[in-house]
Protein backbone atom coordinates (compact mmCIF):
# COMPACT_ATOMS: atom_id res chain seq x y z
CA UNK A 1 0.00 0.00 0.00
CA UNK A 2 1.13 3.69 -0.69
CA UNK A 3 0.67 6.31 2.16
CA UNK A 4 1.36 9.95 0.97
CA UNK A 5 1.37 11.96 3.48
CA UNK A 6 0.53 16.05 3.52
CA UNK A 7 -1.83 18.95 3.52
CA UNK A 8 -4.98 18.86 2.10
CA UNK A 9 -6.67 22.11 1.66
CA UNK A 10 -9.28 24.18 -0.61
CA UNK A 11 -7.65 26.50 -3.75
CA UNK A 12 -10.28 28.75 -4.87
CA UNK A 13 -9.86 29.10 -8.70
CA UNK A 14 -10.75 33.03 -10.41
CA UNK A 15 -13.30 32.12 -12.64
CA UNK A 16 -14.57 34.74 -15.65
CA UNK A 17 -15.67 37.67 -14.19
CA UNK A 18 -19.35 38.47 -15.12
CA UNK A 19 -18.74 42.59 -14.15
CA UNK A 20 -16.70 44.91 -16.44
CA UNK A 21 -13.34 45.61 -14.79
CA UNK A 22 -14.43 43.37 -11.79
CA UNK A 23 -12.66 41.14 -9.75
CA UNK A 24 -13.19 37.26 -10.61
CA UNK A 25 -15.34 35.64 -8.51
CA UNK A 26 -13.13 32.27 -6.70
CA UNK A 27 -14.25 29.02 -7.24
CA UNK A 28 -13.40 26.37 -4.05
CA UNK A 29 -11.65 23.61 -5.55
CA UNK A 30 -10.78 20.86 -3.30
CA UNK A 31 -6.64 20.30 -3.41
CA UNK A 32 -3.18 20.39 -1.95
CA UNK A 33 0.12 18.61 -3.60
CA UNK A 34 -0.17 15.49 -1.45
CA UNK A 35 -3.93 15.25 -1.22
CA UNK A 36 -3.91 15.35 -5.04
CA UNK A 37 -1.01 12.95 -5.02
CA UNK A 38 -3.29 10.51 -2.68
CA UNK A 39 -6.03 11.11 -5.82
CA UNK A 40 -4.28 10.56 -8.15
CA UNK A 41 -2.58 7.10 -6.97
CA UNK A 42 -6.13 6.19 -6.01
CA UNK A 43 -7.90 6.99 -9.02
CA UNK A 44 -5.55 4.73 -10.91
CA UNK A 45 -6.25 1.85 -9.02
CA UNK A 46 -3.43 1.73 -6.46
CA UNK A 47 -4.08 1.15 -2.61
CA UNK A 48 -3.07 4.12 -1.03
CA UNK A 49 -3.94 5.90 2.32
CA UNK A 50 -3.69 9.63 3.16
CA UNK A 51 -1.51 10.46 6.50
CA UNK A 52 -2.99 14.24 7.53
CA UNK A 53 -5.07 16.29 9.75
CA UNK A 54 -8.23 17.59 8.35
CA UNK A 55 -10.96 20.09 10.03
CA UNK A 56 -13.81 19.14 10.90
CA UNK A 57 -16.20 22.08 9.22
CA UNK A 58 -17.31 21.90 5.74
CA UNK A 59 -14.48 21.81 3.90
CA UNK A 60 -12.70 19.30 5.54
CA UNK A 61 -15.86 16.95 4.91
CA UNK A 62 -15.81 17.27 1.37
CA UNK A 63 -11.82 16.66 1.57
CA UNK A 64 -12.78 13.24 3.08
CA UNK A 65 -16.08 12.50 0.52
CA UNK A 66 -13.36 13.05 -2.34
CA UNK A 67 -10.86 10.38 -1.10
CA UNK A 68 -13.02 8.15 -0.83
CA UNK A 69 -14.68 8.38 -3.73
CA UNK A 70 -11.24 7.85 -5.12
CA UNK A 71 -11.09 5.15 -3.52
CA UNK A 72 -8.31 6.23 -0.82
CA UNK A 73 -8.03 4.72 2.67
CA UNK A 74 -8.80 7.40 5.72
CA UNK A 75 -8.01 5.57 8.49
CA UNK A 76 -4.83 7.15 9.20
CA UNK A 77 -6.43 11.06 9.00
CA UNK A 78 -6.92 12.44 12.32
CA UNK A 79 -9.34 15.16 12.55
CA UNK A 80 -9.74 18.57 14.34
CA UNK A 81 -11.67 21.67 14.85
CA UNK A 82 -9.66 24.08 13.51
CA UNK A 83 -9.99 25.44 10.00
CA UNK A 84 -9.32 24.36 6.32
CA UNK A 85 -5.66 25.64 4.73
CA UNK A 86 -7.18 27.89 1.66
CA UNK A 87 -4.54 28.76 -0.99
CA UNK A 88 -6.08 31.72 -3.46
CA UNK A 89 -4.73 31.24 -6.84
CA UNK A 90 -3.54 33.32 -9.83
CA UNK A 91 -3.11 32.15 -12.85
CA UNK A 92 -1.24 33.78 -15.94
CA UNK A 93 -2.30 33.89 -19.74
CA UNK A 94 -0.69 29.98 -20.28
CA UNK A 95 -2.47 28.74 -16.90
CA UNK A 96 0.06 29.09 -14.99
CA UNK A 97 -0.83 28.87 -11.41
CA UNK A 98 0.81 31.01 -8.42
CA UNK A 99 -0.63 30.48 -4.40
CA UNK A 100 -1.19 33.27 -1.82
CA UNK A 101 -1.68 30.61 1.20
CA UNK A 102 -3.66 31.41 4.83
CA UNK A 103 -2.79 28.74 7.41
CA UNK A 104 -2.40 30.46 10.46
CA UNK A 105 -4.04 27.90 13.11
CA UNK A 106 -5.03 25.53 10.34
CA UNK A 107 -5.85 21.59 10.92
CA UNK A 108 -3.33 20.44 9.06
CA UNK A 109 -0.10 21.70 10.28
CA UNK A 110 -0.89 19.87 13.29
CA UNK A 111 -0.69 16.54 12.52
CA UNK A 112 0.75 14.16 14.65
CA UNK A 113 3.11 11.28 14.23
CA UNK A 114 0.99 8.65 14.00
CA UNK A 115 4.18 5.93 14.88
CA UNK A 116 4.96 3.18 12.96
CA UNK A 117 2.40 3.01 9.85
CA UNK A 118 0.97 -0.62 8.81
CA UNK A 119 2.93 -3.63 8.01
CA UNK A 120 1.56 -3.89 4.38
CA UNK A 121 3.02 -0.23 3.19
CA UNK A 122 5.27 -0.53 0.50
CA UNK A 123 5.72 3.37 -0.72
CA UNK A 124 5.98 6.51 1.52
CA UNK A 125 5.33 9.99 -0.18
CA UNK A 126 5.84 13.10 1.07
CA UNK A 127 6.13 16.92 0.35
CA UNK A 128 4.94 20.48 0.10
CA UNK A 129 3.74 22.26 3.04
CA UNK A 130 3.84 19.39 5.04
CA UNK A 131 7.41 19.83 5.48
CA UNK A 132 7.78 23.62 5.75
CA UNK A 133 4.96 24.61 8.43
CA UNK A 134 5.36 23.03 12.01
CA UNK A 135 4.29 21.24 14.14
CA UNK A 136 3.42 18.69 11.26
CA UNK A 137 6.70 18.66 9.53
CA UNK A 138 8.52 17.37 12.25
CA UNK A 139 5.70 14.78 12.46
CA UNK A 140 6.19 14.06 8.89
CA UNK A 141 9.99 14.00 8.98
CA UNK A 142 9.61 11.13 12.04
CA UNK A 143 7.72 9.40 9.57
CA UNK A 144 10.17 9.44 6.79
CA UNK A 145 12.95 8.53 8.50
CA UNK A 146 11.64 5.51 10.69
CA UNK A 147 9.70 4.46 7.26
CA UNK A 148 13.47 4.16 4.89
CA UNK A 149 15.39 2.73 7.55
CA UNK A 150 12.67 -0.18 7.04
CA UNK A 151 12.63 -0.49 3.67
CA UNK A 152 10.15 1.53 2.47
CA UNK A 153 10.24 2.81 -0.61
CA UNK A 154 10.25 6.80 -0.33
CA UNK A 155 9.40 9.68 -2.26
CA UNK A 156 9.97 13.20 -1.26
CA UNK A 157 8.22 16.55 -3.16
CA UNK A 158 9.36 19.59 -1.74
CA UNK A 159 6.80 21.54 -4.42
CA UNK A 160 8.82 24.64 -2.92
CA UNK A 161 6.44 27.52 -1.78
CA UNK A 162 9.17 30.16 -1.25
CA UNK A 163 6.83 32.82 0.58
CA UNK A 164 6.37 30.25 3.53
CA UNK A 165 9.96 30.04 3.84
CA UNK A 166 11.09 32.09 6.28
CA UNK A 167 14.61 31.22 6.31
CA UNK A 168 15.87 29.78 2.99
CA UNK A 169 19.09 28.91 4.40
CA UNK A 170 17.93 26.94 7.24
CA UNK A 171 15.47 25.18 5.04
CA UNK A 172 18.29 23.87 2.40
CA UNK A 173 19.87 22.50 5.33
CA UNK A 174 16.84 20.50 6.99
CA UNK A 175 16.40 19.39 2.84
CA UNK A 176 19.61 18.31 2.42
CA UNK A 177 19.67 16.07 5.97
CA UNK A 178 16.42 14.18 4.40
CA UNK A 179 18.26 12.84 1.33
CA UNK A 180 19.88 9.93 2.85
CA UNK A 181 15.82 8.93 3.64
CA UNK A 182 14.96 9.65 0.41
CA UNK A 183 15.04 6.77 -2.52
CA UNK A 184 13.32 9.22 -5.21
CA UNK A 185 13.32 13.17 -4.64
CA UNK A 186 10.72 15.08 -7.53
CA UNK A 187 11.10 18.61 -8.29
CA UNK A 188 10.75 20.89 -11.39
CA UNK A 189 13.75 22.46 -12.78
CA UNK A 190 13.09 25.76 -11.03
CA UNK A 191 13.31 24.30 -8.01
CA UNK A 192 16.41 22.72 -8.45
CA UNK A 193 17.77 25.97 -9.35
CA UNK A 194 16.65 27.64 -5.88
CA UNK A 195 17.88 25.18 -3.99
CA UNK A 196 20.98 25.09 -4.95
CA UNK A 197 21.44 28.92 -5.26
CA UNK A 198 21.88 28.54 -8.78
CA UNK A 199 19.74 29.84 -11.88
CA UNK A 200 16.36 29.25 -13.14
CA UNK A 201 17.46 27.03 -15.79
CA UNK A 202 20.53 25.17 -13.64
CA UNK A 203 22.53 22.11 -14.92
CA UNK A 204 20.96 19.33 -13.62
CA UNK A 205 23.81 16.54 -13.84
CA UNK A 206 25.94 19.05 -11.64
CA UNK A 207 23.17 20.34 -9.53
CA UNK A 208 21.80 17.11 -8.41
CA UNK A 209 24.98 14.82 -8.43
CA UNK A 210 25.44 16.03 -4.33
CA UNK A 211 22.07 14.86 -3.81
CA UNK A 212 22.70 11.51 -5.73
CA UNK A 213 25.69 11.18 -3.62
CA UNK A 214 23.74 11.67 -0.39
CA UNK A 215 21.31 8.58 -1.31
CA UNK A 216 18.89 9.39 -3.58
CA UNK A 217 18.31 6.52 -6.41
CA UNK A 218 16.83 9.12 -8.88
CA UNK A 219 15.65 12.65 -9.42
CA UNK A 220 12.43 12.91 -11.38
CA UNK A 221 12.73 17.09 -12.92
CA UNK A 222 9.40 18.75 -14.75
CA UNK A 223 9.53 21.46 -17.12
CA UNK A 224 6.61 22.30 -18.04
CA UNK A 225 5.75 21.54 -21.47
CA UNK A 226 9.38 20.57 -22.10
CA UNK A 227 9.41 17.34 -20.78
CA UNK A 228 10.42 15.16 -17.45
CA UNK A 229 13.32 13.67 -16.68
CA UNK A 230 15.19 11.28 -14.76
CA UNK A 231 18.80 11.19 -13.39
CA UNK A 232 20.37 8.36 -11.67
CA UNK A 233 23.67 7.07 -11.14
CA UNK A 234 23.73 5.88 -14.33
CA UNK A 235 22.85 8.99 -16.62
CA UNK A 236 19.52 10.80 -17.74
CA UNK A 237 16.83 9.35 -19.33
CA UNK A 238 14.42 12.21 -20.91
CA UNK A 239 10.69 12.05 -22.14
CA UNK A 240 8.50 14.89 -24.00
CA UNK A 241 5.38 16.46 -22.73
CA UNK A 242 1.94 14.93 -23.94
CA UNK A 243 0.55 17.44 -26.19
CA UNK A 244 -2.92 18.88 -24.32
CA UNK A 245 -4.95 21.86 -24.63
CA UNK A 246 -3.71 23.34 -21.23
CA UNK A 247 -6.93 25.48 -18.97
CA UNK A 248 -4.20 25.92 -16.36
CA UNK A 249 -1.29 23.49 -14.32
CA UNK A 250 -2.62 23.34 -11.18
CA UNK A 251 -2.10 19.94 -9.75
CA UNK A 252 0.20 18.63 -12.55
CA UNK A 253 3.29 18.05 -10.71
CA UNK A 254 1.28 16.65 -8.02
CA UNK A 255 -0.06 14.13 -10.74
CA UNK A 256 3.22 13.45 -12.03
CA UNK A 257 4.38 12.12 -8.52
CA UNK A 258 1.15 10.28 -7.59
CA UNK A 259 1.42 8.57 -11.34
CA UNK A 260 4.49 7.43 -10.61
CA UNK A 261 4.25 5.94 -7.44
CA UNK A 262 1.60 4.06 -8.93
CA UNK A 263 3.77 2.77 -11.91
CA UNK A 264 6.91 1.70 -9.55
CA UNK A 265 4.64 -0.21 -6.91
CA UNK A 266 2.59 -1.54 -9.77
CA UNK A 267 6.17 -3.03 -11.18
CA UNK A 268 6.64 -3.93 -7.26
CA UNK A 269 9.59 -1.30 -7.64
CA UNK A 270 11.52 -1.11 -3.74
CA UNK A 271 14.65 0.01 -5.09
CA UNK A 272 14.47 2.23 -8.40
CA UNK A 273 18.41 2.03 -9.10
CA UNK A 274 17.32 -1.48 -10.72
CA UNK A 275 15.52 0.32 -13.45
CA UNK A 276 17.05 0.32 -16.72
CA UNK A 277 16.65 3.21 -19.44
CA UNK A 278 13.55 1.74 -20.72
CA UNK A 279 12.11 0.95 -17.73
CA UNK A 280 12.11 4.72 -16.75
CA UNK A 281 10.80 5.57 -20.19
CA UNK A 282 8.22 3.96 -19.67
CA UNK A 283 7.55 5.01 -16.17
CA UNK A 284 7.93 8.70 -17.37
CA UNK A 285 5.99 8.75 -20.41
CA UNK A 286 2.71 7.02 -18.33
CA UNK A 287 3.67 10.40 -15.69
CA UNK A 288 3.24 12.43 -18.59
CA UNK A 289 -0.03 11.00 -20.03
CA UNK A 290 -2.00 11.46 -16.56
CA UNK A 291 -0.47 14.99 -16.27
CA UNK A 292 -1.49 15.86 -20.00
CA UNK A 293 -5.33 15.10 -18.37
CA UNK A 294 -5.39 16.84 -15.65
CA UNK A 295 -3.87 20.23 -17.47
CA UNK A 296 -6.51 20.10 -19.54
CA UNK A 297 -9.43 20.44 -16.47
CA UNK A 298 -9.85 23.23 -14.22
CA UNK A 299 -8.23 22.69 -11.18
CA UNK A 300 -6.93 19.35 -9.94
CA UNK A 301 -8.45 16.93 -11.61
CA UNK A 302 -6.32 13.74 -11.67
CA UNK A 303 -7.04 10.95 -14.41
CA UNK A 304 -8.65 7.49 -13.45
CA UNK A 305 -6.66 4.04 -14.84
CA UNK A 306 -9.93 3.99 -17.35
CA UNK A 307 -8.61 7.00 -19.10
CA UNK A 308 -5.20 6.67 -19.77
CA UNK A 309 -6.40 3.29 -21.24
CA UNK A 310 -8.69 4.84 -24.06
Amino acid sequence: MIVVGGEALVDLVPDMSTVDGGLAPLLPRLGGGPYNVALTAGRLGRRTAFLSRVSTDAFGDALLARLHASRVDTSLVQRGDEPTTLAVVALDEQGGAAYSFYTEGTADRLVADPGPLPEGVTALSLGTLGMILEPGAGAYEAVLRRESRRGVLTMLDPNIRADLITDPDAYRARFASWLPDVRVLKLSVEEVGWLTRGSTRPDLATAIRPWLDAGVRAVVVTDGGDGISVLTGDGVVEVPSEPARVVDTIGAGDTVQGALLAWLTENDVRDPAVLDPREWREALRFAARAASVTVSRSGAEPPTAAELKD
